[in-house]
């Protein structure tokens, strides 16, 4: 049986260790992004960009939830924004509480989680990992 394999390219998965989400990080301002980059969008630095390990917990910044989706995908689900600590803003989806507003706070601490994303496979059998958040 194979290891599962990252549901994006910034989720990494070591052979010992936990998971964790690496970020781009220019040397120049301090900002921090996700996905592959060659020039800060903010100071416009260009080979001042390092990879980064970007950290477990942060903040909601925003949420939607979404009552209509893909045949196969559960609804309602909440989609959400959050701003890492130490730098970085991901998107991904808030499990482990309710899809009622009354039960979700803006600005409430959340930690990254690490699951199998859903069941979902590869051609070949593969399975996924995928990040979450979740209240903490």
């Amino acid at each position: 049986m194979s290891k599962p394999l990252p549901a994006v390219d910034y989720l990494k998965l070591p052979e010992s260790g936990e998971p964790y989400l690496e970020g781009p990080k220019c040397s120049a301002c301090g900002s921090i992004y996700l996905g592959a980059r060659k020039v800060c969008s903010k100071c416009g630095a260009r080979e001042k960009i390092e990879p980064v390990r970007l950290a477990n917990e942060g903040h909601l910044y925003v949420y939607s939830i979404v009552h209509r989706s893909f045949p196969g995908i559960q609804v309602p689900y909440v989609s959400a924004i959050v701003d890492l600590e130490g730098g970085g803003t991901v998107k991904g989806n808030l499990i482990g509480v309710d899809a009622d507003p009354a039960k979700i706070k803006f600005g409430m601490p959340v930690r990254v989680v690490y699951k199998d994303a859903l069941g979902r496979k590869d051609r070949e059998g593969n399975s996924y990992t995928s990040y979450f958040f979740e209240p903490r």
